[in-house]
């Protein structure tokens, strides 16, 4: 058991959520994190600019780059219906840079601040190449040890909320059809 503390979290969406909405923005397919990953890697990440909220402390807010793309998206497909289809790659590679960005700011002010020299990521966001890259070479400009997890393992929150399900179904264990879900629970 590690002795942890949250210092920051989203609060709304979580980055692989900001993945697959802006995706479904432009109609690219579910999960639309992976689809903007590859895609990313053939466009330009400079070419266009997305609002990077200005929240406090370490916590973090996609929903105002959503809906910076969203505008963004609809104003420059008024002009050209076209636009997404024409820009995919750079749209994707713009979109996937402002993400990086945000995630690595914060992550490098709570480094600096706790002096943390051991960075890992998890989750579904940690399989995208973009990120892995920017954390590694942050690593390397920074003297951390980063700790990436093997792609097999950068499994979705969903896929391991599913698999905890399966194993207590296994064992029978069962909640009451009464029961009200409950997204964050805190220790006991």
């Amino acid at each position: 058991y590690l002795d942890m503390e949250i210092v920051g979290t989203t609060i709304d969406d979580a980055a692989g959520e900001a993945f697959d909405k802006c995706a479904k923005i432009m109609g690219l397919p579910y999960p639309g994190g992976p689809v903007i990953d590859r895609l990313a890697k053939e466009g330009d990440p400079k070419r266009f600019k997305f609002a990077k909220p200005s929240v406090d402390g370490f916590n973090y807010s996609f929903s105002g780059l959503k809906t910076s793309f969203l505008y963004f998206l609809r104003d420059r497909m008024h002009e050209d219906p076209r636009f997404i289809d024409d820009n995919k790659a750079d749209l994707c590679a713009s979109l996937q840079a402002t993400i990086i960005d945000i995630l690595l700011a914060k992550l490098t002010k709570a480094a600096k601040q706790y002096d943390i020299r051991d960075i890992a990521i998890a989750g579904g966001v940690s399989a995208n190449s973009g990120l892995r890259d920017a954390i590694a070479e942050e690593g390397r400009k920074r003297g951390w040890r980063t700790f990436l997890p093997e792609f097999r393992f950068t499994t979705d929150n969903a896929a391991m909320i599913a698999v905890t399900g399966y194993f207590k179904y296994q064992r029978g264990e069962f909640a009451p059809m009464d029961i009200s879900p409950v997204a964050r629970i805190s220790r006991m």
